[in-house]
């Protein structure tokens, strides 16, 4: 359908509408599905969310060619007569792939705005969302809604603003969300790492709250760290990333500070060697307690050790 045929049917719906009764008029404002030519579909600006080349995007494509669309994509119509995809990527890749030359859309008459909030909430419920794709998500959704109330948009590290309710926009997101209003601040964050840090962070090899703490770090900062992280072929555990930060807040925070806290043994890599309870009794007397055992053994090793030097001196 065209774009000029769309916009007809728009005017004559709200036309007939002043003759309805109260149940047409109900009926009316049901979602309109049309047949959208996908060529006249532009990609919604800085979409945060990947459309990946999966296993579930070949059975999605099967699926389209089988059946069609069984739920209609949201479109927005934008100034220039064209649409734009609000919800509903995957399911145009899959009709392209599919080789179908329309899609059925559910054309609403949004702002940029409410566009990016609706986008925002409709792709949260994903099976897989990399932490990177919530990341810029939540920050569009944010600063959207920050612009809709008339306050300030920068986000990233000031207090946000409160409502006349008391409650700041970020914990009015966290209602429509899966994550709680700290938890989006921790996402929101992870916007300020340089792209090989946040890589490392969808990869897992990076933790939530560790990542949040390098955020602070400046850009300069990140790319030695990352350097560092090269070369060790290790990644910063939450403690190295704490005291990263305070060094960065000092203005201390050199290549060679860096260094030095990465070559930090963390707790985790500490060799751990434990025995069974069962194999040691045969060798304890039973007057020594399990809480006494591992003085015991460390002296009778201590005690072996000097009878092994004995006896290597005796040997020359």
């Amino acid at each position: 359908m065209s774009s000029a045929k769309t916009l007809d049917l728009g005017l004559k719906s709200a036309y007939d509408e002043l003759f309805m009764d109260d149940q047409g008029r109900k009926d009316n404002r049901l979602p309109k599905i049309y047949d959208i030519l996908l060529s006249e579909i532009d990609e919604f600006p800085d979409h945060p969310y990947q459309v990946r080349m999966d296993e579930d995007m070949t059975q999605l494509v099967e699926s389209v060619k089988d059946r069609g669309i069984i739920t209609p994509v949201i479109l927005r119509k934008k100034e220039d007569g064209r649409y734009e995809m609000v919800s509903g990527h995957r399911r145009m890749k899959a009709c392209e792939l599919a080789g179908l030359e329309t899609i059925k859309a559910d054309v609403r008459d949004l702002t940029r705005d409410e566009a990016i909030v609706l986008m925002v909430e409709s792709n949260l419920q994903r099976s897989t969302i990399l932490p990177s794709e919530k990341a810029k998500a939540y920050k569009m959704r944010l600063e959207a809604m920050k612009r809709q109330q008339g306050e300030r948009s920068d986000l990233t590290s000031a207090p946000l603003g409160q409502k006349s309710d008391g409650r700041s926009t970020r914990e009015i997101m966290a209602e429509s969300s899966p994550d709680s209003h700290s938890q989006i601040q921790r996402y929101i964050r992870l916007t300020e790492l340089i792209p090989g840090l946040v890589n490392m962070v969808d990869e897992g090899r990076i933790a939530m709250r560790p990542a949040v703490e390098l955020s602070y770090l400046s850009e300069q900062e990140q790319e030695d760290l990352l350097e560092s992280i090269s070369y060790q072929d290790a990644t910063p555990s939450l403690a190295q990333a704490i005291k990263m930060r305070q060094f960065s807040k000092e203005g201390k925070l050199t290549e060679e500070v860096i260094e030095s806290i990465m070559c930090e043994e963390k707790p985790n890599q500490r060799e751990k060697i434990s025995f069974r309870a069962d194999r040691l009794r045969q060798f304890i007397p039973a007057s020594v307690t399990p809480r006494e055992t591992e003085d015991y053994v460390l002296k009778a090793l201590e005690y072996y050790q000097r009878y092994r030097e004995r006896q290597r001196q005796q040997e020359r």
